[in-house]
């Protein structure tokens, strides 16, 4: 995809609104029961930039990303403050968060969502570079000497083969998004008035 390795301001995303979407599909059967099915394996985050605008700076600066990326053309990073890491928001990052999904030297990076009525397994893709913290069987190891990174697909590398080891991972990051709109309208006297504009983001698959 078109994708621009940069981050929008967390600043103003830290007043953005926005959270999780899904799509289920309901069929109401002439019995009354339902059939209820997803086409969607992943979920979607959608998120509206507007609210986190307090300033005409903010304003300016958003509108300056905006033209940056060419509308909705080019993809970038996005922090989610509600979901953002390996643990809840509070909680310090460990190299024993997560088990990660693969074999042998290349993992992949995964935020999991259980209880004891399901799961989800999430991809992460975008981590924050210097973040991310592995172990093997407990034990945490160095980045640059024992694995390494890819920030652009959340692909883990390890020097040596764990085996069965188990490898788990502890890390922040961002999600992969970009405008969903290609205009964006500001009227500064309503602006100063308290209207806010709607700056919709949606996140992107990788």
């Amino acid at each position: 995809m078109s994708f621009h390795d940069v981050r929008f301001s967390p600043a103003i995303s830290f007043g953005s609104s926005g959270g999780v979407e899904r799509r289920t599909e309901v069929i109401e059967l002439v019995n009354g029961f339902e059939e209820r099915n997803s086409p969607w394996a992943r979920s979607r985050r959608r998120y509206d930039a507007g609210l986190g605008v307090r300033s005409f700076d903010d304003l300016a600066a958003v509108l300056a990303f905006f033209e940056a990326r060419h509308g909705r053309l080019f993809a970038f990073r996005w922090k989610d403050w509600l979901d953002h890491k390996s643990t809840p928001p509070s909680v310090d990052v460990t190299p024993g968060d997560a088990l990660l999904d693969g074999v042998g030297t290349s993992r992949q990076l995964v935020r999991r969502y259980i209880d004891n009525g399901g799961s989800y397994i999430r991809p992460i893709t975008k981590p924050v570079p210097g973040t991310v913290r592995i172990a093997v069987d407990g034990v945490e190891l160095n980045e640059g000497a024992d694995f390494a990174v890819d920030t652009e697909t959340g692909i883990v590398t390890l020097i040596n083969d764990p085996g069965l080891a188990e490898v788990t991972a502890g890390f922040e990051f961002d999600v992969p998004v970009r405008f969903d709109t290609d205009v964006i309208e500001a009227n500064l006297a309503t602006f100063e008035a308290g209207e806010i504009p709607s700056i919709p983001i949606i996140e992107v698959r990788d």
